[in-house]
Order: structure tokens, then C-alpha cells, then sequence
């Protein structure tokens, strides 16, 4: 299904019937990768899956967002749809969104359960090494802006700057890459205490992109929290333990 909300073409679909839960995607992906989730409980809840602006179906933003507008967009994306309470289900980037709104003071809808799956949120320490690594980038990148060498080593350049950043960013697109680069450099630790909503964090043991000690710090932090940690799994631990993750699901939400 289509919606328009200021403007932008957002797409989303809707299964099940019952409470309202949501299901905010990671970054880069499209909102039919959440299928499995949808399935382990739309029997007995209405289920809302959508791309947000930038992603999958959806038209980009016309300004690289941060976090807090893609918060506002849900809380917008929402109303439109006359939702007033909802669960939350986030993966990855989408687990930022909510971290977000989960820690407003004032908002507009009430929230009665969160999953936060393999959540983005906690900026990483960078190693002596890493931080020697992003320097040397930002004077080479600034030298390869420079015109003279883009005159005679134009394709030598272009072809460095592919292979920079990770998978994420170079598959984004110009705008969209702004976007990635605001998130990852914002922390959300101090948001986490402010979270006051029972929250069930899930996390592959051998996840590498939001690594198993963000899962800790989380669960430490945020008053109503737990923690369930699939083997074997890693960023995408839906897909990797689905049997073990369905049996989560239903439990959390009283799917018997």
C-alpha cells in the first residue's frame, strides 16, 4: 500500500487485526525482510510494516535526516493511520528510532512493549589504531577533492573512494549516506535510562555490526529491560534462529 505524508510517497502494509505493533526496518533494507517477524504474531495482532523515507519503496528525504526526524516521520506516519497505542518492534537502525522516541517525555501515542533486535544506539570506542585510520581518510579524502588531482587522477580517485566506508554506505545514495553518517556518529546511551516500557532486547551471539556488548549495556541501562541471546546468530538473528526467535515472539506477546 501507498500513503503520502508531507508529500513523500511511503510504502507500508498491515497484517493481522488486534493491538497495534510496529515494525521499523534496519538500514538499507525493505520492509518485506520483516515478514518472518510480522508472521510470528500477526494471528493475534495488527501488524504494521512500512519503508521509511530513503528506504525500500519509499521517496528519499529532500534533506539528509537525523535520527529525530525519522522519529518525527513515525510519530506523523502514525497519526495518519489513527494509530494512538502501539508496540514497538525494531531491527538495527530501526531500534535508534525507538530508543528515541521510547525516551521523549511528552508523546503523543502510548507505547506498551518494545523489542529491540540487534539495536544500533551505542557508539562504539574507537581503538588508537581506528582513530590513526580515520584521520589518514580525512586527508586523503580532502586531497582527492582537490581539482588538480582530479584533472589527471580522476579515475584513480573514484575508484578509492568506492571501496570506502562499509557496505552501508556505499550502496546509499549521496543523500542518504548524509543520513547513515549523522546516525552512527550519535550516541544513545543517555537516552536508555529514560526508556520506561517493559523492553525485550534479542541479539545474535555473533553479531559483528551491533556486537553482543551493546546488548548488555542495554540491558543494563534501560529500568524494565531483558535480554535473550540466540547462538550461532549474528546481525540478522531473526533469519538466523527463526524457529528459536518465533518461540521469543509468541512468548513476549502472550501467543500461545
Amino acid at each position: 500500500m501507498e500513503i503520502i505524508i508531507d508529500n513523500y510517497k511511503i510504502n507500508y502494509k498491515i497484517s493481522g487485526q488486534g493491538k497495534a505493533v510496529v515494525i521499523l526496518q534496519g538500514w538499507g533494507t525493505s520492509l518485506d525482510m520483516y515478514d518472518p517477524i510480522a508472521n510470528s504474531i500477526n494471528s493475534h495482532y495488527k501488524v504494521i510494516q512500512l519503508d521509511f523515507p530513503g528506504f525500500g519503496h519509499s521517496d528519499e528525504p529532500r534533506e539528509a535526516w537525523e535520527v529525530n526526524d525519522y522519529a518525527n516521520f513515525v510519530l506523523k506516519f502514525l497519526d495518519k493511520i489513527n494509530i494512538k497505542e502501539t508496540s514497538f518492534i525494531g531491527h538495527s537502525y530501526g531500534g535508534r528510532v525507538i530508543i528515541k522516541l521510547a525516551s521523549r517525555k511528552d508523546l503523543s501515542i502510548k507505547i506498551d512493549k518494545i523489542v529491540l533486535i540487534d539495536s544500533a544506539g551505542i557508539l562504539p570506542k574507537r581503538s588508537i589504531k581506528q582513530k590513526a585510520k580515520i584521520r589518514i581518510y580525512k586527508i586523503v579524502k580532502k586531497l582527492a577533492n582537490s581539482k588538480l588531482l582530479q584533472a589527471f587522477f580522476s579515475e584513480a580517485i573514484d575508484n578509492w573512494k568506492s571501496k570506502q566506508g562499509s557496505a552501508d554506505y556505499r550502496n546509499a545514495s549521496p543523500l542518504m549516506r548524509q543520513c547513515l553518517v549523522k546516525a552512527v556518529n550519535e550516541d544513545l546511551t543517555d537516552h536508555l535510562d529514560k526508556i520506561r516500557v517493559d523492553t525485550l532486547l534479542i541479539w545474535g551471539d555473533q553479531d559483528t555490526a551491533t556486537p553482543i556488548s551493546d546488548a548488555h549495556i542495554m540491558e543494563k541501562a534501560i529500568p524494565k529491560a531483558g535480554l535473550v541471546v540466540l547462538k550461532g546468530a549474528g546481525h540478522f538473528s531473526f533469519i538466523d534462529q527463526p524457529y528459536i526467535f518465533d518461540k521469543v515472539m509468541k512468548s513476549y506477546f502472550s501467543i500461545s
